[in-house]
Order: structure tokens, then sequence, then C-alpha cells
């Protein structure tokens, strides 16, 4: 089992649009962040590869052919903004080789902006002519409750984006191949603050993503400072920041991180084995 970071940029990307400071302009290749999503990817009870997609970003096309995904089983949205669901028509692809429906699992909220922005996916009955569309079966999450995708148990908790409420997700797994030294796992971007309900599904976890624009405050996102502080607060063996802006650069950054505490970086696969 592994999580691979697809993106972990904030909603401009970076490079930014227009910018010449030295993080939009480095070399580093860990600098360059395309909008925040993310794949778990793992072997099931009966022994098909799966691969649940968390976030279909803008970048979602350039994402999997640059990391060479080859399939999607499922799809976990966090919210309804642009930078989080503005790729989900180039899963019709994916529908394509698999011969299938993909579930999209979403809030109430969510699923009903997917159904305004998509309307030819979701009602094709009203498009003037067939044309090559994703197939998507809309499935309801609610805070608190768990469900079961092949075997990986999920439990979506509610984090406040600003004062809209969204969702981070906890994976865990007694049948997963291969999951012990990354399970539990907690996926929290686009949080700036995590409610106290909210905590009893960070408990015990192994591996924690988490929002860390910047250094500056935020009305809608954590700073690192905040950041840092609530990854000692639920005390993960590893914690992986994500939706960066330009103002972080990676290796400076990292170096000022504590043990155990690391930007995420576009590409970066965390696992049984070496992360890389």
């Amino acid at each position: 089992m592994q999580l691979r970071f697809l993106g972990t940029g904030t909603s401009a990307g970076i490079p930014i649009i227009a910018c010449d400071c030295s993080v939009c302009t480095s070399s580093d290749p860990r600098d360059n962040r395309t909008r925040t999503s993310a794949v778990i990817e793992f072997t099931d009870p009966t022994g098909q590869e799966r691969v649940i997609l968390i976030d279909a970003s803008p970048d979602f096309r350039q994402q999997v052919l640059r990391e060479g995904i080859k399939r999607i089983d499922a799809i976990l949205i966090t919210h309804n903004h642009v930078d989080h669901v503005w790729g989900l028509d180039e899963v019709r692809r994916f529908n394509e080789i698999q011969g299938e429906a993909i579930e999209v699992w979403a809030d109430e909220h969510t699923h009903g902006s997917l159904r305004r922005v998509y309307q030819h996916i979701f009602e094709p009955e009203k498009n003037i002519q067939r044309s090559f569309i994703a197939k998507l079966t809309p499935k309801e999450l609610r805070a608190g409750q768990t469900i079961e995708l092949f075997g990986m148990k999920i439990t979506p908790m509610t984090l406040m984006h600003g004062k809209q409420a969204i969702l981070g997700f906890r994976f865990e797994s007694e049948t997963v191949v291969d999951s012990s030294a990354l399970l539990p796992l907690a996926y929290c971007t686009d949080v700036v603050e995590i409610p106290e309900a909210s905590r009893e599904h960070l408990a015990g976890t192994k591996t924690l993503v988490l929002d860390a624009l910047r250094h500056r405050p935020h009305a809608t996102h954590f700073t690192v400072a905040q950041a840092l502080e609530e990854a000692k607060r639920i005390g993960a063996s590893r914690t992986f920041f994500v939706h960066m802006t330009h103002d972080l650069g990676h290796a400076a950054t990292n170096r000022d991180l504590p043990d155990g505490v690391v930007l995420a970086h576009d590409g970066l696969i965390v696992g049984d084995r070496a992360d890389s």
C-alpha cells in the first residue's frame, strides 16, 4: 500500500502566473507544485489492485500522465472549490478503460455544486447530443459515518475551511495488504480549525497529511506554525504538509521543520518501502 501525492500546491499552483520570486523560478523540481490531490494505492483482500483518488484538481490530467496512473476505482471529494474538483471531467478516460461508472463520494453540499457545474455528466439526458463524458455515480458522505471501499475503512470528518465545513478523511484497514506502516492515515487539507468532535478520528494516526499554506496568517488555511502545533497535538509518526503557496521554498522550509514533519512534494510516494 502507498500514498502518492499528485499535487501539493495552493489554488494558484507553483509557479504562480507572472511571478519571478525565488520559489517560482526555482530549479528544484520539488518547488513545482500542481494543485493539491493524492491517491491511495493498495491491493484489496481479493488480490485486485485498487486506486482511490482524493480530489480531482484542474491539473488532474497532467498529474496522472506524470505518475502513470492506470486506473481509478473511487473518488473522494473534500469540498467543492475549483482547485479540488475541476479535473473530474478527465475521469472519463478511466471509465473507458475500466468499462464501468466510478463512484464519487462527497457531502450533500458538494454534490449539489457538482451537479450544477457538471450537468452534462449528472444529467446526460439534457445533453443536445451524445458525447464522450465521464460516468460518475454520486454517493453521499456524512461526517463520522464510516464507509468501506475494497477493504479500506474510510471515515469522513468535519474540518473548518474558514467559515465552510469541509471533509477530511481517516483511512484504516485490517485486511489491506502491506498497510501496517501507513495506517491509520488522516488526510486533512484546506483546514484552519479542527472541531473537537473530529479529533477522535485523528487519534492513533500514524500518517498525517495536513494543510500548511505559508507563515503569514490566513483566514482559511493553517500557517506553518499552526500546522506544527496541530501535528504535535495529533502525534502521528509522520506528518506531511500540503497546499503550500510560493512563500515556502521546499529545501529551506524543510530545514527548519522538526523530525517527523516534512513538506510533501508532487510525486512523493509514502508507504512500507522507502519514501521516494
